[in-house]
């Protein structure tokens, strides 16, 4: 996950609260349903993916399958 500038003629554009969140086409397909939050707390601050479809995860909470 990072910041860009470019935008691919096939991303997958999605928003909310004035966020526009782009997906390259393969991915799009993985996080279908899935929620993107960020988090500021006690345990750090960043991006969090809440993933339904995932059957694995790491242990980080960055990954999954």
């Amino acid at each position: 996950m990072f910041f860009d500038t470019e935008l691919a003629e096939d991303d997958v554009q999605s928003g909310s609260g004035g966020v526009k969140v782009v997906v390259d086409p393969a991915s799009a397909t993985l996080i279908a349903g899935a929620t993107l939050e960020y988090k500021d707390g006690l345990q750090g601050a960043g991006f969090s993916i809440n993933n339904p479809n995932a059957t694995r995860t790491c242990g980080c909470g960055q990954s999954f399958s």
